[in-house]
């Protein structure tokens, strides 16, 4: 299976900033490559960077630049890694076209950056991976706290945080 992974930034992707004295965080290179590559995959992918921003500061034209790289690739199956935020948003956005192109892209992030130990961000990625390799039928998906959702069936929980049907 040959795919291909767009980041977009938010909480996944965060690093500890480059300066010193600072506390917040920035966006640094793609988590997923990494978790591939922990995970010693035995497929090929490819990996694209749209933009690295928090996913409260996507705007429409970032959700255009994340449709036309979609609709780009040579792949049909896309890993899009996202701020959990905006992260239904997105995948509404991308739903109707990835339906019509035959693609089939899936949304994950993190509530914790990758890069720390006790990260969701391997879990969601591998359920992910592990749902692109089963769903056939084209559209946008919600890969997050051990469930995949189709993008028109998914909401989150604002008290608890967590991604469940609607």
């Amino acid at each position: 299976m040959a795919f291909l992974i767009v980041q977009t930034g938010g909480t996944i992707d965060k690093d500890y900033p480059r300066s010193f004295g600072g506390y917040a965080f920035e966006i640094g290179e793609p988590a997923a490559p990494r978790v591939l590559k922990l995970g010693r995959v035995s497929f090929e992918y490819a990996s694209c960077t749209v933009c690295r921003k928090d996913s409260q500061e996507l705007t429409d034209a970032d959700r255009e630049k994340i449709l036309q790289t979609c609709l780009e690739a040579k792949q049909k199956k896309i890993l899009v890694t996202h701020g959990t935020d905006t992260m239904i948003q997105s995948a509404l956005y991308l739903n109707k076209t990835a339906e019509k192109c035959e693609k089939i892209i899936i949304f994950t992030g993190a509530m914790k950056p990758e890069k720390f130990r006790d990260s969701d961000a391997q879990f969601n990625v591998g359920l992910a991976v592990g749902a692109m390799q089963v769903i056939e039928k084209p559209g946008a998906y919600v890969a997050m706290n051990g469930n995949v959702f189709h993008s028109s069936k998914v909401t989150r929980n604002r008290d608890t945080g967590i991604f469940c049907t609607i």
